[in-house]
């Protein structure tokens, strides 16, 4: 897949400087008790303080009241927002939970194995803005996806670096569509990117037998050859059009579509029409009203959305 809008990606976004608000908190279970099956931060050092306390990922804790994740249990803390605010944490689930700098799963970060208690680290004390449960995945070259179920992991071959690189499948596409696509563009553009970037990195998943030079498997590169994938990239735009269509499978004849897409019809020497979906084209569509569904069937022939 040879795109030509990722040279614009970076220059435009830099000038657009959009930023999406966080939802409202909220969070089944979410009481102030760490409880069995639980991740939960704490306002002090060695699980003192209030608790914060989650079921599932989160990339955004939002950083004001009243829309923020709070400190909701007794003691100090009790009431301020998670957000650059934690100082240690209980695992009480059966995964790895990976801390980060940054919100969207991006900066630097530190795990905590399944029930595993203890402080953040000189980085992460006071500077934790998401969390991640990690899937594991499967091991060696295999998926656990199909075509009607979505893989855990992906296979990533990072060519510069030289080495292959199992990714949790939604970080690989929320840090793939800003370098694909042009993050202050409108919300049904963005959303289109997403369905497109995630069905042609869950064929790869599903197909693939590539290896490198060196006889490791990958599902796909982290360049023009395939989709570009830079870690820590993702933005809210972009990431909110990921968690967005997240639910929508785009098939042809019950397989997952291997989506192409460039920056617009004559861009890309291997341009078929109904296999391809314009960039730019798609940004048109999506100022002129249509929906992302709509832009999808625009391009892509004899697909379902499901």
């Amino acid at each position: 897949m040879r795109t030509r809008i990722g040279i614009l990606v970076a220059a435009v976004s830099a000038l657009l400087g959009v930023v999406v608000a966080p939802g409202a908190a909220s969070a089944a279970g979410r009481d102030g008790t760490c409880d069995s099956g639980e991740f939960c931060y704490y306002y002090n050092s060695n699980e003192a303080g209030s608790v914060s306390d989650f079921t599932d990922s989160e990339d955004d804790y939002g950083a004001t009241q009243p829309t923020c994740y709070e400190f909701k249990g007794a003691g100090a803390g009790k009431g301020l927002c998670v957000k650059n605010n934690a100082a240690s944490v209980w695992n009480r689930t059966g995964k790895t939970v990976r801390v980060y700098f940054n919100s969207n799963f991006a900066g630097a970060s530190q795990d905590f194995a399944a029930g595993a208690k203890g402080n953040l680290d000189a980085t992460l004390k006071n500077n934790n803005a998401s969390h991640e449960f990690l899937t594991g995945g499967p091991t060696g070259c295999s998926t656990d996806g199909t075509n009607s179920k979505l893989p855990s992991t992906i296979l990533v071959y990072r060519v510069g670096l030289g080495r292959v690189d199992r990714v949790d499948f939604k970080t690989y596409v929320k840090n793939v569509l800003p370098n694909e696509w042009v993050s202050g563009w409108p919300a049904a553009s963005l959303e289109s990117g997403a369905v497109a970037v995630k069905s042609y990195a869950w064929y790869w998943a599903l197909h693939s037998t590539r290896k490198t030079a060196g006889g490791q498997c990958y599902d796909v590169k982290d360049n023009t050859d395939d989709q570009v994938y830079k870690p820590s990239s993702a933005q809210s735009s972009t990431s909110s059009a990921v968690d967005n269509t997240w639910s929508t499978r785009m098939t042809r004849s019950g397989n997952i579509l291997q989506a192409h897409y460039c920056s617009t019809t004559t861009a890309c020497g291997a341009w078929v029409d109904g296999n391809w979906m314009s960039q730019y084209g798609s940004r048109d569509l999506a100022n002129a009203g249509d929906s992302y569904q709509t832009i999808l069937r625009h391009y892509f022939r004899d697909v379902t959305l499901s």
